[in-house]
């Protein structure tokens, strides 16, 4: 397994990243399910802060879903 890790401006190991080959090996032999993003549910609680932001903020600052993607 050839990994590469990802450090910190300390030298502090902050992630790593392994091959997808040897991810697809580890996910089927340990049963890992990995997320879909259809599968994918934003909790209650959040979509209540998002809202509540939503009708706080001003619509002159509001960007349009075009210009934003």
């Amino acid at each position: 397994m050839n990994l590469q890790y990802i450090s910190d401006r300390k030298g502090q190991k902050t992630a790593v990243i392994i091959p997808i080959k040897d991810w697809q090996q580890l996910t089927e032999k340990y049963k890992i399910e990995q997320e879909k993003p259809d599968d994918f549910e934003v909790p209650e609680w959040h979509k209540k802060i998002v809202l509540e932001r939503i009708k706080n903020s001003d619509p002159a600052k509001l960007l349009n879903w075009d210009d934003v993607k």
